[in-house]
């Protein structure tokens, strides 16, 4: 308690359990993310910027700001500070070497125009719709001859709109080899900077969608990515995440999940297949 009531002290800004609580309460209705006690330090430094940039005096008051009807684009802002953005190119390498196998299987010898749809649900900055267009193209020779798109999502605008940019740090390259590097991105080592041509970028649709309400898509997925974003939501939220899933993916459709995440209680509707790896059954 008196560790807590120093660390109060030396804050810019009070920041009380009451005003926790209401931030997390808000973040798990907008988002399903369950933000634990342990979490309070990281919502304060994150959060803080937001006051400074409102040139507000205090949690309380930003908490009153948030629950004013004028913080509709305040609201925005609030769950990109929240939300975590952790990727790299290629990250658990294991799922794009299985999707190369499986999708070259299915569709290395179909009539081309044949519809492939992917989705990478929890997109981030771009890195896993960019290492799964690439794992594709490379994969099936004659991928412009078919029907074939990826779906890229994710809650925080600014995520969105960076990875439609394309554009990255050259720091930011590991997990690409240096043939992948030279054949998908154009650099400008002047600037440390890359960016994905534009011939894998026109692969790519990159929106802002809350996994918690409405989905517009109506056609089915050969594959869904959603790796380490049900780590932060609770049991039931989870489940219905998964049955959502499991109703967008074809027959036979393939999910690929986070290396921390577990699915217990949809093994009748999504069978193991590989480490974090889940196959929709054929019928």
């Amino acid at each position: 308690m008196l560790a807590a009531a120093a660390q109060d002290a030396d804050r810019e800004f009070s920041f009380n359990e009451q005003e926790f609580r209401y931030i997390a309460d808000l973040v798990k209705t907008k988002t399903g993310i369950v933000l634990a006690d342990h979490k309070k330090n990281m919502v304060y430094s994150r959060l803080a910027r937001r006051l400074r940039a409102l040139r507000l005096e205090s949690f309380e008051a930003y908490c009153s700001f948030l629950e004013s009807g004028d913080s509709e684009d305040e609201m925005g802002m609030f769950i990109n500070a929240i939300t975590t953005n952790l990727t790299r190119f290629f990250r658990e390498p294991h799922h794009f070497d299985h999707l190369a196998e499986k999708m070259s299987e299915q569709f290395g010898n179909a009539p081309t125009a044949s519809r492939i749809r992917i989705w990478s649900a929890g997109c981030s900055s771009g890195e896993e719709p960019y290492s799964v267009a690439m794992t594709m193209a490379e994969s099936l020779t004659r991928l412009s001859a078919y029907n074939f798109r990826i779906l890229a999502t994710d809650l925080d605008t600014s995520m969105v709109a960076n990875a439609t940019a394309g554009r990255y740090r050259l720091r930011d390259a590991e997990g690409l080899s240096k043939a992948r590097l030279a054949k998908w991105t154009i650099q400008d080592r002047s600037r440390n900077e890359m960016t994905i041509k534009q011939g894998l970028r026109d692969l790519i649709t990159f929106k802002q969608l809350n996994l918690l309400h409405d989905w517009p898509m109506k056609g089915k997925f050969d594959a869904i990515f959603c790796r380490n974003v049900m780590i932060y939501f609770d049991g039931p939220t989870k489940d219905r995440l998964l049955n959502r899933f499991h109703s967008c993916l074809a027959p036979g459709g393939w999910l690929y999940i986070g290396h921390s995440e577990t699915i217990l209680e949809q093994r009748d509707q999504l069978i193991p297949m590989g480490k974090t790896i889940y196959r929709k059954a054929l019928r």
